[in-house]
């Protein structure tokens, strides 16, 4: 036996991928999430490789937006998730760059009227497919096409990650902030009632007033409660957003770095015609669009058969007998219509889909462009009250140290400078928020800290 053929089929063997299995442990895993900290070495290892200005402060005293926006990078199962899929995607690319393998067919004949030499007669065929019309090209570019617009999704989920730690921060900065307001607020008011309790026990106010104080000590004591309830949920909402346990932030002290905004450059014409074109799913619709498109032209290039070569062999009674093939499909009753108009709809769906997702910005751009107006006006108003209320407190103090005025009265203009302060931190709350919005309608960060830069170029292993 000549050792050419098992030669050939051990060389074709060695090319194959060979199945390695990889299991997954729910146990473990769950184990590694509840384990994940602040400080953990990888974190820093991809801190200092990601950003050049943490290397050497890491981990940070305390954390601001922009390390812990690096943080939910690196922990957040959502990008790990977006990550796979682009990968699928890429993959999807060494598939349409599949050539179509030849096939090779081996058909005994036996002749039971003819003996001599032998009544076997062996015949061998080959089909070596040739595709026409560039469709392998069109299959690659419709793939491309698709990783192209996984990678966009991928930008898209990370800024979703932003914006959720961002939005989750200011949460518990509002009401950390709001706890202390309310815990002065408190000991003021009960300071208060113990004053006018004294008053009345020796007569000199009527009970419904001191009553009035205590309701007013009390309701606040409810409100200190529920802002103490709204800053767990907060801490959790801000855990739940980077990908970690609740627990890690009690290792940290965080840090409310959020900008103010003082100029309208991000309502400018230049910065909405950057959003309308340059937004990350924006970027993914025109990438599904030009798939649709090279689908399109991929539908229409199989109007054209493929061409098959059938060579073949034949040892027939001793002779050898060697054939010359040709297969071509003849598209008489078919010429793929039924594809082509499915490409040219969803070819017309994509461009649809992205005229609907730039509608969508613009609506976004004005509705977030709009409410910041607001809250910046609603800030303006309640600082000029907060000065109002600040001279005005210096102006009892000054009355009261001159014996023109009671310590009561300062207490009352005390708690009247804190009822602003409340209010002026729900609006900045509230300035904060809009800013949010706004950048959410641009994908672009307000300050000169740019969180897509840390994201890679091409997906990673």
């Amino acid at each position: 036996m000549k050792p050419w053929p098992i030669i050939l089929i051990a060389g074709l063997l060695t090319g194959c991928v060979h199945y390695h299995a990889q299991s997954l442990d729910p146990d473990k895993t769950a184990t590694r999430l509840e384990a994940r900290r602040l400080d953990d070495a990888g974190l820093k290892l991809f801190a200092g490789t990601n950003a050049v200005d943490v290397q050497r402060n890491w981990p940070p005293p305390r954390w601001g937006l922009n390390a812990l926006t690096l943080a939910a990078y690196y922990f957040h199962p959502d990008l790990a998730v977006a990550q796979a899929q682009w990968r699928v995607a890429e993959a999807g690319i060494i598939t349409a760059g599949g050539r179509p393998n030849p096939t090779l067919s081996v058909s005994p004949t036996f002749n039971s009227t003819t003996l001599i030499p032998s009544p076997w007669s062996p015949t061998v065929n080959l089909d070596w497919p040739l595709e026409t019309a560039g469709k392998r090209g069109k299959r690659i570019a419709a793939a491309a096409k698709v990783a192209e617009a996984a990678r966009w999704a991928y930008v898209a989920v990370a800024w979703q990650i932003r914006s959720g730690v961002r939005a989750a921060l200011l949460e518990c900065s509002t009401e950390q902030n709001r706890i202390v307001l309310l815990q002065k607020q408190f000991e003021t008011q009960n300071e208060i009632a113990g004053r006018l309790g004294q008053r009345l026990n020796v007569g000199a106010i009527a009970r419904p007033e001191f009553v009035t104080a205590q309701m007013a000590s009390n309701k606040t004591q409810f409100e200190l409660s529920g802002a103490q309830a709204a800053l767990a949920a907060a801490r959790s909402h801000l855990a739940e957003a980077i990908g970690l346990p609740l627990a890690a932030l009690d290792e940290i002290s965080l840090d409310s770095d959020f900008l103010t905004p003082t100029s309208g450059d991000f309502k400018s014409g230049v910065a909405r015609r950057a959003a309308l074109l340059g937004r990350s799913d924006m970027h993914a619709a025109l990438a599904d669009y030009a798939a649709a498109e090279a689908d399109l032209q991929l539908e229409i290039a199989k109007q054209y058969p493929d061409v098959h070569l059938n060579p073949g062999y034949q040892f027939d009674q001793g002779d050898n007998k060697w054939t010359l093939g040709l297969t071509l499909e003849l598209p008489v009753l078919n010429q793929n219509q039924g594809p082509i108009a499915e490409a040219k709809a969803r070819r017309e769906l994509a461009a649809a889909k992205c005229l609907q997702l730039q509608a969508q910005i613009i609506a976004a751009l004005d509705r977030a462009a709009a409410g910041l107006d607001v809250a910046l006006a609603q800030s303006k108003t309640t600082a000029g009250l907060f000065a109002l209320g600040q001279r005005q407190q210096q102006s009892v103090a000054a009355q009261v140290s001159a014996g023109a005025a009671e310590p009561l009265d300062l207490l009352n203009s005390e708690m009247d400078l804190n009822a602003v302060r409340l209010a002026q931190l729900d609006g900045e709350t509230q300035l904060q928020a809009a800013l949010g919005a706004l950048e959410d309608a641009l994908q672009r960060p307000a300050d000169e800290f740019d969180a897509l830069k840390f994201l890679p170029t091409k997906s990673q292993p």
